[in-house]
């Protein structure tokens, strides 16, 4: 192989001379860069020093720890938790019903509590000799407690355990709660069931009293007259009642002009006769009717009492089985299956002269002169009412079942409903729309209990679809039987309503609502004083 000449040889040193010097520039400004971020990372470093300084400073002190026990040997700190553990199985061994040991570990978890109350009174920290024989001690307590299993595991299954039994008992105590309170709600008081008694054989051995009420009727005049104001109460209970009518008087401004049709049943009709008889409520025409006179009102025309004549209902209502589980409590409220209940859907037959009237529950307080009812334009509608849908609540999906294609067809689930109590009713357009028809359509499909489980609400939003006409909040003031209402709500009201199981009459009845009650009843009246009324 030949040589190449000179010319076309490589310049080796040259190459080896260039690589040399671009090394050793690379490796110099690799090395500034390093001792340039090392000259900007020493004032950070520093203030992060300082920062955490700092921050320790303040843990520190709001958690009131001494430098004494941040030490890797601190003898309080070891002392601390031994007393938190201790504390832990404490509370175990008494769950256990291990009250020796409970009785030891409380002993001992004492015994270390001094010792660090004396060393912080004398502001120096444990030595090991003084505080060697109470760690001690207390370490054997707590590796016999592990012993005894009282672990973590064991604690979180006791506590499962102890939960569980916990949840069972407040469902029980929930449900029992929930029947009594029923039943008190449902009771009649003793001093009211007396009151009844002594009316009945004060009206039966009185012939004034009747006689009265003979000279009363021959102004019946007045019962028929669409001048006067018509209101109208279906109740078998004469306090509650005599409340709404006193309340009522007390507040009107031409309480001669108003006239109240009470209607009660057949073992309250003479104390109610009595009751109104021998009292005057300023004027106020009253006159008392009662269920059993209208021969109308049977099985052959009303669906509900048709429907009480099934077995299946009676079983339902009355013996609280069905076919597959208990009968709610609520749903066995005898107040669902009282025609004096239904008989608000009846009005127009009840009192046929009439042309508007205003009804009434037996559990509200009249505050505000209520004349204005009657010439409020309710466009064509039959029902005036308080709405009382708020966001979700009380709109027609919460009161019907809309699972069922005849109330999904037929009705907006998002309608708003309102409220029973204080209703003002045109009877010219409900004999004209036939809206008692209405009413027997509904039941009677709902004879299976489908469409909605119990009351006269249900029935009533499906009966006044369409045919009620929303009256301002004030006008009716509902809650005062189960929750809190404003108080300048309250302030405001025409009509307060004790709705819910909390009566006013009755003992369960909330406290500061009974005022509002209590100042329509004249406690000094001799009846109520010789019934304990109060």
């Amino acid at each position: 192989m030949r040589r190449r000449g000179s010319d076309f040889r490589r310049p080796v040193r040259r190459r080896v001379s260039n690589v040399f010097w671009l090394t050793l520039c690379g490796f110099t400004i690799l090395l500034f860069i390093v001792l340039l971020s090392r000259e900007n990372q020493k004032p950070t470093s520093r203030s992060t020093l300082i920062k955490r300084s700092y921050r320790h400073d303040r843990i520190v002190e709001g958690l009131n720890i001494t430098e004494e026990m941040l030490s890797p040997n601190s003898v309080t700190r070891q002392l601390n938790d031994q007393i938190s553990l201790a504390k832990a199985f404490l509370a175990i061994a008494k769950e256990s019903n291990n009250l020796q040991f409970a009785w030891e570990l409380s002993a001992q978890i004492r015994n270390s509590q001094i010792l660090l109350s004396s060393a912080a009174l004398r502001r120096n920290p444990l030595t090991i000799s003084e505080s060697e024989s109470a760690i001690r001690d207390m370490a054997l307590l707590l590796f016999q407690a592990q012993q005894l299993h009282y672990d973590s595991a064991t604690m979180i299954m006791r506590l499962k355990v102890k939960i569980q039994g916990l949840e069972e008992q407040m469902n029980s105590i929930n449900e029992k709660s929930s029947k009594y309170g029923q039943i008190a709600a449902e009771e009649v008081p003793k001093s009211l069931y007396c009151l009844g008694i002594r009316l009945s054989t004060e009206w039966y051995k009185n012939s004034n009293l009747q006689r009265k009420l003979k000279e009363k009727r021959e102004a019946a005049i007045k019962l028929k007259d669409n001048n006067l104001y018509h209101f109208c109460i279906f109740s078998d209970n004469i306090l509650a009642t005599s409340v709404v009518v006193n309340s009522t008087a007390l507040s009107s401004q031409n309480p001669d002009k108003v006239v109240f049709h009470l209607v009660t049943d057949e073992v309250n009709y003479a104390a109610m006769k009595a009751w109104f008889t021998m009292n005057s409520f300023k004027g106020v025409t009253v006159d008392v009717q009662k269920i059993e006179e209208f021969t109308w009102l049977n099985a052959s025309y009303v669906p509900v009492l048709k429907q009480l004549q099934d077995s299946d209902t009676q079983n339902y209502y009355f013996s609280g089985n069905t076919g597959d589980s208990r009968t709610p409590i609520k749903f066995r409220n005898p107040k669902y299956l009282s025609m004096l209940n239904h008989l608000r859907f009846y009005i127009p037959e009840v009192f046929p002269t009439l042309k508007k009237v205003v009804f009434l529950d037996d559990d509200v307080v009249v505050q505000k002169d209520l004349s204005g009812l009657f010439s409020i334009d309710l466009h064509g509608n039959v029902n005036g009412a308080v709405e009382t849908c708020m966001e979700t609540f009380h709109r027609y999906h919460k009161y019907l079942n809309y699972s069922h294609p005849l109330i999904r067809e037929h009705f907006d689930p998002d309608a708003c409903g309102w409220a029973f109590g204080m209703n003002v009713f045109d009877l010219v357009e409900w004999r004209k729309r036939n809206v008692t028809g209405i009413y027997h359509y509904w039941q009677e499909k709902n004879v299976d209990r489908t469409l909605w489980k119990l009351g006269t609400l249900p029935p009533g939003l499906l009966t006044f679809y369409g045919l009620t006409e929303p009256l301002i909040p004030t006008w009716h003031v509902l809650g005062l039987g189960y929750t809190n209402v404003d108080p300048q709500v309250i302030e405001k009201g025409a009509v307060l309503h004790f709705n819910g199981n909390l009566k006013p009459w009755l003992k369960i009845g909330m406290e500061k609502y009974k005022p509002l009650w209590d100042r329509y009843v004249d406690y000094s009246h001799p009846l109520l004083q010789n019934c304990n009324v109060h």
